[in-house]
């Protein structure tokens, strides 16, 4: 036996110079970190993509809806509504469809409908999260196993009086846990980007159909911001003739 640890030979000192000579020296680990790295990429460009201002359709909506609703009331809104096929038009169409139902299942249809649309917009966005939670413990394994070879081959070797082989195999057992860290941060960060991205969605949904219950109530059949620009403007000239 001791012949043998004799005759072990030693692990060859190498340096990382560059990311690919890093990502090989993490060993069998970076594999799932790469899956991971890909998978929340991949997430993330999908949810981008889908959570564009465009796509969620807010301000396309409120630049027609409230002078359709002025002129043709709840029907002439819900036409507008059946031209679109985004989330915020589902929305709006659940409330404005039953405008004339009581105000208590008007108002539990319409939330119905929002969260429905949110939980779609933040479904994917689950995979983030785990991914975050998931890589930081997969480098911590491929260090832990990194440790373990390390040492292994310091003991199996005449490397007692040479620190420099525990350092080498110390720096490239921590390869993993730089690469966790490294996957596990963006993945958080675009995790929360995008869910303010959903939670301001919410708000804008909510703001623009309190904004077209009061045109509906209003009666008035140009928009409000239109009919109430000349009265204002009445006094001002008056009280300027006397002086």
């Amino acid at each position: 036996m001791s012949f043998a640890l004799q005759q072990a030979p030693s692990r060859p000192i190498t340096q990382l110079d560059s990311v690919f000579e890093m990502v090989v020296a993490g060993g069998p680990v970076m594999i799932p970190l790469a899956l991971c790295s890909l998978v929340a990429l991949t997430c993330a460009f999908e949810r981008a993509l889908r959570l564009r201002s465009r796509a969620l359709g807010v301000a396309e909506l409120e630049r027609e809806l409230l002078p359709a609703l002025a002129a043709g009331g709840a029907a002439g809104g819900v036409a507008v509504l059946e031209r679109h096929a985004t989330p915020a038009s589902r929305v709006l169409r659940a409330g404005l469809s039953r405008w004339d139902a009581p105000y208590l299942e008007r108002e539990k249809e319409l939330e119905e409908a929002g969260l429905r649309e949110v939980r779609g917009l933040s479904a994917n966005l689950k995979p983030l999260v785990y991914i975050a939670m998931l890589a930081p413990l997969l480098g911590f394994l491929g260090t832990v196993y990194g440790m373990i070879v390390a040492f292994s081959t310091v003991a199996l070797s005449e490397g007692l009086g040479r620190p420099e082989l525990l350092a080498a195999g110390i720096s490239q057992a921590l390869v993993t846990t730089a690469a966790g860290l490294t996957i596990a941060v963006p993945a958080q960060v675009l995790y929360y980007w995008l869910k303010s991205r959903v939670e301001r969605f919410a708000r804008n949904v909510e703001e623009l159909w309190e904004r077209s219950a009061r045109t509906l109530r209003s009666g008035v059949t140009p928009p409000p911001a239109v009919s109430s620009a000349p009265p204002a403007s009445e006094p001002i000239s008056g009280a300027a003739q006397p002086a």
